[in-house]
């Protein structure tokens, strides 16, 4: 294992929908490597695929892409790589889940195998959007995610989780019969919401390969506004070099000033996470609340700012 340092680590990104009939055994496997390797993340393991996150130093994520492909159900995965800072995550968490990312459809989950979006390149989606071609982008990240980027013209269902999608169907409904291209961070949530547009009549869909994060490499400060939420102690990522072109396009919930600083709500009941402008959170010492009232409280009410103080 390589000695370690900020400029040595890595971060990798990646899922695959396959069928999988022993996640505990695979949870265990992917355990045992991670742990031997010294890489920390998360990985969500269920019978409909793989969905992870880590960081380590290079070499260990290279000799993991390696021994993850030994299994046949885990080749030709498309892994997004990013510079780390070694301390992107606290700790390991591998789990065994219901579903690697959550629709909540029970009974009528999709099978990603048969129904799913054709996928878009990267390259044929700048293209599209160079040609001024008709279509629709529908980002199925949630709100707080949309805050700090975004395509340029894009539909940004309000979805507090991804299993609220069922939930904004009316809103977007009127877009059945018109191309539609779904994207989000990495690509995981955009292809099972693609399968779900289809089963609910949508006739053209889309979904962007790979993500956002594979868009923005290949064409940084283009086209995708901002910066990228991202699941880490990084909280935001772009791709540029000394903010050449770069637009802050969030907003400080609090004042309504440019920000992309993420903080978490300091009611701990509510721990909301939402922008707020460092001078924000420096006038009130660190304890910031929602500014429009936290969304639980202890009596499972909606609560103002100065009443979360009291808690």
């Amino acid at each position: 294992m390589l000695g370690i340092n900020e400029e040595n680590h890595q971060i990798i990104l990646f899922y695959k929908y396959v069928r999988i009939e022993d996640p505990e055994r695979v949870r265990e496997g992917q355990l045992d490597i991670c742990e031997k390797l010294g890489l920390k993340g998360r990985c969500i393991i269920a019978t409909e695929g793989i969905n992870a996150t880590f960081e380590g130093t290079k070499e260990n994520i290279k000799e993991y892409i390696r021994e993850l492909e030994k299994d046949e159900r885990f080749r030709g995965i498309h892994f997004k790589l990013s510079a780390g800072n070694g301390n992107a995550f606290p700790k390991l968490s591998i789990k065994k889940r219901n579903e690697i990312v959550s629709l909540h459809l029970g009974t009528c989950d999709i099978d990603l195998n048969r129904i799913t979006g054709k996928r878009l390149k990267p390259e044929d989606f700048h293209e599209w959007i160079n040609n001024n071609r008709e279509f629709y982008i529908i980002d199925m990240r949630n709100v707080y995610e949309h805050k700090v980027g975004y395509f340029e013209g894009s539909i940004m269902p309000p979805i507090e989780n991804f299993r609220d999608l069922p939930k904004v169907m009316e809103q977007i409904a009127y877009l059945k019969n018109k191309t539609v291209l779904t994207v989000c961070t990495g690509g995981v949530r955009c292809e099972k919401a693609s399968g779900f547009l289809i089963t609910q009549g949508f006739t053209d869909v889309y979904q962007l390969d790979g993500g956002i994060v594979s868009y923005m490499e290949k064409y940084p400060n283009e086209d995708f506004k901002g910066k990228l939420y991202v699941f880490d102690g990084r909280v935001t990522m772009g791709f540029y070099t000394n903010n050449i072109n770069h637009k802050v396009v969030g907003k400080c919930d609090v004042c309504g000033e440019v920000s992309e600083n993420y903080i978490n709500c300091a009611n701990p009941i509510c721990h909301r996470h939402f922008i707020a402008c460092e001078k924000c959170v420096d006038d009130r010492g660190g304890n910031t609340f929602c500014p429009d009232g936290c969304v639980l409280s202890r009596h499972g009410r909606k609560i103002g700012p100065v009443e979360a103080n009291l808690i």
